[in-house]
């Protein structure tokens, strides 16, 4: 009996023994998984917190964008309700300190006219109505006051014009006394006309409204700024398509023939020409300030006459094949596509500084590649209007909205700077970046913030609108949500950071990396003239004002696309 007990006894041990290892085993395999499971997320959380595009677009379709276009119009009716109780019929309005001040001695409605077509796009019909009764009963250009050519001509007279259009197409916004729109942007419209008086037919850049008398550039030698000689056809072609008076449009058209005859290479037209001479001042290529709204008419002259003036169209395509030759590079760490600018004109080195105004450019090559429809009706044609190129351009399109962005993303309040200077290599700033291999990008916050360089007196927000304008004309054309998403991030930055606070309204910041930013004490016309519309926009429906039909000036007032009974007044000699 003994050997067969102590048998037992040593299976028994051998059983205990093979179940404490099994127990061991799997407390060794779960404690494996656990913590595969706890690096696993720990890696997915650093992913996600170094991912700069986000994932919330995949959710895309359960989300409510009705509510979000009503939060945007409320901003705009905060905002609208602070101007009128604090600074009414004045040109600027300051939150912070709740006041209003003047540009010229009566005022030029300079809020009130550059707001009206928001307005009327939002059917905020109350403040319309007042809008309106202030132009019949306030509105005088007959004052002692010299003001900027360009600025009154796309806010001004855009504003009014814009208005005209939408009364006649907006039913719910319609008056009996919508004349006052074209009759004020007629009187408007010839006294701007004095500003076309130089020997060149360039415009000065800047016309006395009482004595209707154009005044050269008190800076730069007298020259005008490129860009603003060159982003006023849109606003005169439509006033003479509306009142069959075809002065404004030659007066604004001779400028294209002039500046065209310069014969600039690739397209790329420098900063500052003389309205003397009509002739460059400069060197200088860049597609921020003084440059970028030149190039941006192009290709909107061709969409707004419905392809009847393909001399626009083509001098468009010479100029993005520039671009993209001379001006796109790449950053060090992310590969990040950027708009570069060249101080001493083409064959000189790059400079990696790409103003926050540059950001209309991916939404003008994707209007420009699609006409406005999206790229799936475009790639449909049976015409062979879709090519590689257009491909190509659309990528290009995609890369720079990136980037742009990239200008929110980086920075501490979600607010884009007004410049951003970038890390890039000697070698991608050497002439010509197009012509070599560039960089691949990498989507990392961190890399991104590495090559972001945001100094001290370009770290300010003016509000502006080019890159919510590039979103909504992505979304519209991409049907990606990728671009709504991002343009909500954007506007509940400004919701969360530029708001003055006490029904103050909405108010510019001095520097988008402190927390919280410093308050500027003014609200810019374009915050309710384009990024709050822009914004709106975004979260409308797509057949609402869609963008085969309609062209938004650079101010974003709306025009219509029509078919002209003039022909374009002159021929490219190259």
């Amino acid at each position: 009996m003994a050997p067969r007990k102590a048998k037992t006894q040593r299976k028994q041990a051998q059983a205990r023994q093979h179940t404490a290892s099994r127990i061991s085993s799997v407390v060794r395999y779960g404690l494996a998984t656990v913590a595969a499971a706890v690096a696993l997320g720990w890696g997915a959380r650093r992913w996600y917190i170094d991912n700069p595009i986000g994932l919330s677009h995949y959710a895309a379709s359960t989300v409510d964008w009705e509510a979000r276009r009503e939060a945007v119009k409320e901003a705009f009716a905060t905002s609208w309700q602070a101007y009128t109780q604090f600074a009414w019929g004045q040109d600027r309005y300051h939150p912070v300190t709740a006041k209003g001040s003047q540009m010229s001695p009566r005022g030029l409605g300079w809020i009130i006219v550059d707001s009206l077509d928001t307005m009327m796009v939002m059917n905020l019909t109350g403040p319309l109505a007042e809008s309106r009764k202030w132009l019949h009963r306030s509105l005088s250009y007959d004052q002692d006051q010299d003001v900027n050519t360009f600025e009154t001509t796309i806010r001004m007279l855009g504003g009014l014009l814009g208005a005209h259009y939408l009364a006649g197409r907006l039913p719910d916004v319609a008056s009996r006394r919508d004349g006052v729109y074209l009759a004020k942007a007629v009187e408007l419209a010839d006294r701007l006309l004095a500003a076309y008086e130089s020997r060149s037919g360039i415009p000065y850049a800047s016309v006395h409204l009482c004595r209707r008398k154009g005044l050269p550039s008190h800076a730069d030698g007298g020259a005008s700024s490129t860009a603003e000689a060159a982003t006023v056809q849109l606003e005169m072609k439509y006033l003479s398509h509306v009142t069959g008076d075809e002065r404004y449009w030659r007066k604004a058209e001779k400028v294209m023939q002039v500046l065209d005859a310069n014969a600039a290479e690739a397209g790329l037209l420098p900063i500052f020409v003389h309205p003397e001479t009509g002739r460059f001042t400069t060197s200088e290529i860049r597609l921020g300030s003084r440059g970028d709204s030149y190039y941006e008419y192009l290709i909107k002259q061709y969409l707004q006459t419905s392809g009847q003036e393909p001399v626009y169209l083509d001098m468009w395509e010479e100029a993005l094949a520039g671009i993209q030759t001379h001006l796109v590079t790449t950053t060090r760490k992310a590969g990040l596509k950027i708009v570069a600018e060249l101080p001493r004109g083409i064959g000189g080195a790059l400079s990696p500084k790409m103003d926050h105004l540059v950001c209309f450019l991916p939404g003008a090559i994707a209007l420009g590649a699609t006409g406005g429809h999206t790229v799936a009706e475009a790639r449909a044609r049976p015409d062979g209007f879709w090519t590689a190129r257009k491909e190509q351009q659309m990528q290009l399109a995609r890369e720079l909205t990136k980037t742009c962005w990239g200008m929110y993303a980086v920075t501490q309040t979600g607010l884009a700077p007004e410049i951003a200077w970038f890390d890039a290599a000697e070698e991608d700033l050497r002439p010509r970046p197009g012509d070599r291999q560039q960089r691949r990008t990498r989507d990392s916050l961190a890399a991104w913030r590495d090559d972001f360089v945001v100094k001290p007196l370009d770290a300010h927000n003016l509000q502006r609108p080019e890159t919510v304008e590039s979103l909504f004309v992505m979304w519209r054309v991409t049907e990606d949500p990728l671009y709504r998403e991002w343009g909500w991030k954007i506007f509940r930055a400004f919701q969360r950071w530029t708001n003055a606070g006490l029904d103050k309204g909405y108010t510019s910041v001095n520097d988008v990396n402190k927390i919280p930013p410093p308050f500027r004490d003014n609200m810019e016309s374009f915050w309710l003239a384009e990024t709050l519309k822009y914004l709106y926009l975004l979260f409308s429906p797509t057949d609402f004002l869609p963008l085969h039909e309609v062209v938004f000036n650079t101010e974003a007032h709306i025009f219509p696309r029509f078919k002209s009974k003039w022909k374009t007044g002159w021929t490219r000699s190259r």
